[in-house]
């Protein structure tokens, strides 16, 4: 797996590739923690994610309580995205 993050204006973006899993979500959750705190806004691409497992979820639950509920979840293929909505996460989460 591979992550990026860019911040701009108040707003990060974490893009991330691969497989977001129990031996990879740590990086995320490391992303995360490495936020400027002066950020408001966070946005995770998922563009080129190919699967999330449980662990991964987990982490973008941390995210979202960590930017009291700034953040939002795009460019998200259609296999990711049936995990999402299996996990309920359509409901809870700003997927755009």
């Amino acid at each position: 797996m591979e992550i990026s993050t860019t911040q701009h204006d108040g707003t990060a973006t974490i893009s991330i590739s691969g497989w977001l899993d129990t031996s990879t979500s740590p990086q995320l959750q490391t992303a995360v923690s490495e936020l400027d705190p002066s950020c408001k806004k966070l946005v995770i691409d998922l563009a080129e994610l190919e699967y999330i497992s449980s662990a991964g979820l987990r982490q973008l639950v941390a995210a979202h309580k960590k930017m009291a509920g700034a953040l939002t979840i795009e460019h998200v293929n259609s296999d990711v995205l049936d995990i999402l909505r299996m996990a309920g996460f359509d409901k809870r989460l700003n997927i755009v």
